[in-house]
């Protein structure tokens, strides 16, 4: 089985709340550093993202992938890479947790890329991808409801 890096974070909002963010694929690029573009291609008849294509740009690495996405119930959403020019693999997921009156989010990621690198070197790219994820995570649920 392949590694995989894991970070929490407890978000100020309910479980429902932190996941309308994580769903809303189209305002990626407002939170995320490394989404440019998001695009739903496939809904599930809940009207959930089944397919979303994103452009990435992460400074040395630019690429453009298709996630599947799995929804767990209301507060568990995983994902696994579809095609990529970059990478071999990407499998990643958030579990929302009721903490208090917030929410522990836990996110997991796995990624694989085509170029040669060092497995220590890849776990702490993983690491900031996360920690990147969280923080903007966290900083966009707090701010409250998106402007339409």
């Amino acid at each position: 089985m392949a590694e995989h890096t894991s970070s929490s974070i407890t978000i100020e909002a309910a479980p429902a709340e932190v996941m309308e963010v994580i769903a809303d694929f189209a305002r990626y690029p407002d939170w995320t550093g490394e989404v440019k573009e998001a695009e739903v291609l496939e809904t599930d008849p809940r009207g959930r993202a089944e397919q979303v294509r994103l452009v990435m740009d992460a400074g040395a690495i630019k690429d453009d992938q298709t996630l599947a996405y799995t929804w767990a119930g209301e507060n568990e959403v995983s994902w696994t890479l579809v095609k990529s020019q970059m990478l071999r693999s990407l499998d990643g997921s958030y579990l929302l947790t009721p903490a208090g009156k917030g929410t522990e989010v836990t996110y997991r990621l796995t990624v694989d890329v085509k170029i040669p690198m060092l497995g220590m070197i890849k776990r702490k790219a993983e690491k900031v991808i996360i920690d990147r994820a969280l923080a903007g995570l966290k900083k966009r649920v707090e701010s409250g409801p998106a402007p339409l």
